[in-house]
Order: C-alpha cells, then structure tokens, then sequence
C-alpha cells in the first residue's frame, strides 16, 4: 500500500483538488491518500513548510509528498524530487524544501525530466509530479527520474534574535483557533533564559505574561496564557478564545522575551 499525501492551496471550492485525486486513484488505484492541508495561503510557501514539517514526521517511510504550492517550473525554479527521512517530497525548488529541511541536508534530490502529456504547463500537480509518484510507488530507481542535483534553492527564514537577557522572535503560525505560534523553541528559551525569571512582552508590552503552562485550560477562560506546544515553539493562546484578533496579533509580529536576573 503506497501512502501520498496532498498539500496544496487549491481550496476546496474549484475542481483543482478533485482532479488530481482522480489522477492518482486511476494511475495508482492502490494509493492511500491523505490530505495535509488545501487551506494554505496563496503561494504561502512559509506557511506550507510549517504545515509540512510539523506532520511528516508521522508518516512511515516510502510515503510521497505532492506539494501543490507555486508549481510553474522554470530555470531558477526546477521540478524536484527529494528523499529526506526515507521519505519522498515533490514540488517546485521555490524554496519550500530548504524551509522544510532548515538545517539537514536531504538523502538524495533529483529535478524532474518528465515529458507532460497534456499541451497546458498550469497543473503540473496532475501533469508531473503524479507521473514521479508512480515512477516511486512502483520502486523504481529515484535518480532515473531525471538528473541528480546537489543542493536546492535557499529560502532563509527569521531566526530568533538573541541579546542580553533577552529573546526576540516574531509570530510565524496561526491556526484554525487562532493560537499564535512563534519561532522560539523551548531549547532556545531554554537555553537563552538559564531558568531565571522572565516577561514575555506582546504588543510593545500592551500584554505581558510571566508564567508558562502545559494546557490552555491552566487558565481561566478568556485568559492569556504561554506554552510550548507539541511542536516545541512557544505559543500564545486564549483560553476558548482566539488570540490572534482578540489580541490583535499577527503574522510576522514581534514576541520579546525579557530574562530578569535573580536577585
């Protein structure tokens, strides 16, 4: 049984998403599909990494990522396939497997040397990249798909700024209840604030939270409250609420994090 996983910013509304399942039940009828995420940002390429980081690790070797996010191949941006974690991910080099990978370096990457059928260059989700996961869930050779490359487009993303006692980092996810995920994980909190007290400022210190939790029910409903997610990065959260418009946070909004020295 072959496992392939679909991440687009299709939407649900057109027949985009619908056509390529159909694709791949014909080509691969023995084909486990599931889907990560069509709710994407258009051409959000940050926002489907996060998505794509956080759930592959879930999935068994051999499973195939079809990444259906700025898809137009082009000389800066190459059709890919590459094999990470004995897993395999296909899409445009637009960035999104460096974001992916952040620091590791992938097992094998191939670009793609796949002649389409149809005429039309604007679905090379169905076109492409379902013909390289049949390639794949038939076990043949990955480096027969094309030619072999060594490295992949760099799309660098914010990294936490560290200064005396202190931790900037800024708000890279929102979720469907509106908790807001940052880029600081709890080994740079960790590490950075060496157990000592701490604030963590929002807003310009419109809100300030001293405490970390371990649910967002700690907290009375309709309160702030500060954790480390499953995903190790600091979350902001409001109790049954949502915090990005209630607190009027957003993407790309700066978190501080002041260490106070025991006195």
């Amino acid at each position: 049984m072959q496992t392939i996983t679909l991440l687009s910013d299709w939407g649900m509304k057109d027949p985009y998403l619908a056509s390529v399942k159909g694709a791949i039940v014909s080509q691969i009828p023995e084909a486990t599909l599931i889907d990560l995420s069509h709710e994407i940002t258009p051409y959000d390429v940050t926002e489907a990494s996060f998505i794509l980081r956080q759930a592959y690790g879930n999935f068994p070797k051999g499973t195939i990522h079809l990444i259906g996010i700025n898809t137009t191949a082009s000389l800066e941006t190459p059709h890919l396939v590459v094999k990470h974690a004995g897993q395999y991910f296909i899409g445009a080099d637009n960035g999104i497997f460096n974001l992916l990978l952040e620091n590791e370096e992938p097992e094998e990457i191939v670009e793609l040397e796949i002649i389409q059928e149809t005429p039309f260059f604007t679905f090379s989700t169905r076109d492409v990249f379902i013909k390289a996961a049949l390639h794949l869930s038939q076990g043949k050779p990955m480096h027969t798909l094309g030619r072999s490359k060594t490295a992949i487009n760099q799309r660098h993303s914010f990294l936490p700024v560290i200064e005396p006692n202190n931790l900037k980092g800024k708000v890279i996810y929102i979720d469907r209840y509106e908790n807001l995920v940052t880029n600081i994980s709890i080994k740079k909190f960790q590490e950075v604030g060496q157990g000592n007290p701490f604030r963590i400022d929002l807003r310009k210190r419109k809100y300030t939270l001293t405490n970390l939790h371990t649910s967002y029910t700690d907290v009375e409903e309709g309160m702030p409250v500060a954790l480390f997610g499953s995903h190790g990065l600091l979350e902001i959260a409001i109790c049954m609420g949502n915090a990005s418009s209630l607190l009027g946070i957003y993407i790309d909004d700066m978190v501080r994090i002041e260490f106070l020295k025991n006195v």
